[in-house]
């Protein structure tokens, strides 16, 4: 997909960057790093991403040379290592350099995986639901969500939500590996002050439909609160593993994003 291939060119040039400032700079990065290894390797790993880099601008929608940068990383920490359990390293220099790495090694192999299309035969719905009792009244409820615009108040993973014409929104959401995706939805049905309903349009970087009750709860004490998310990942079930390990399991996520929206509406700061 075009959000894929945008994030292969930017690996495509970061490689470039890096490996160009490797082969110009290496005294510098070397104390910047906290590793005093011998610049001869540094220059070796520069021409290596150079080498990565541009196999990537050149077949931006392959992941071939996406692989090469993800065994690269492995290497580098490799590295980082040795160079930590040695005495001749700044300690917490390294250590910093090593998160770095991580991070964007795993965004190295989460674009690897999506442009390998492993899954794509496999891929499945995924169903997650919660209900949750709110002492608030399901008008006011209802009034909150059905701005759209408020959820991310309460649901971390969504970056926004632009509230357009006809019942159509666009949603940005955040991703494994600090990457984002997107997608505009439209609303299926609303029954004001009982439900509303959703459902991805055409084109979207993650299908999915979601629908939210809002019940009286018994004794009068305040509103049942049931949502219900089906999505189908990106990489089929390759790619829901991959999200889980980089902490954005859904079932979690909702559960999480529900306390918080009803910490959120019991809170007297909170008028609706």
């Amino acid at each position: 997909k075009k959000t894929d291939k945008r994030i292969a060119q930017g690996l495509g040039w970061f490689s470039i960057a890096v490996g160009l400032a490797t082969l110009l700079i290496p005294n510098a990065l070397c104390r910047m790093i906290g590793d005093r290894r011998s610049t001869t390797t540094l220059r070796l790993l520069g021409v290596r991403d150079l080498a990565a880099g541009a196999g990537i601008l050149s077949r931006p929608d392959e992941a071939g040379w996406l692989w090469a940068r993800v065994a690269g990383g492995v290497m580098d920490l490799g590295l980082l290592g040795a160079a930590h359990r040695s005495r001749r390293a700044d300690e917490d220099r390294v250590e910093g350099t090593a998160a770095a790495v991580a991070g964007v090694l795993a965004l190295d192999l989460y674009t690897a995986v999506r442009l390998s299309g492993f899954g794509g035969g496999e891929a499945r719905t995924i169903q997650v639901s919660r209900d949750i009792t709110i002492e608030r009244s399901p008008e006011e409820l209802y009034r909150f969500w059905r701005d759209f615009e408020n959820l991310p108040s309460f649901m971390t993973h969504l970056r926004s939500v632009e509230v357009h014409a006809n019942g159509r929104s666009r949603w940005v959401a955040k991703a494994p590996a600090g990457t984002t995706v997107e997608w505009e939805a439209e609303i299926i049905r609303d029954k004001p002050n009982e439900m509303i309903a959703w459902c991805s349009l055409s084109g979207a970087d993650v299908d999915n439909c979601g629908s939210v009750h809002f019940e009286p709860a018994a004794m009068g004490r305040g509103c049942l609160l049931r949502v219900k998310i089906d999505y189908t990942p990106p990489g089929g079930k390759l790619g829901a593993t991959i999200a889980k390990l980089f902490g954005e399991e859904p079932q979690q996520q909702l559960d999480d994003d529900l306390e918080r929206f009803k910490q959120l509406m019991e809170s007297s700061a909170i008028r609706v």
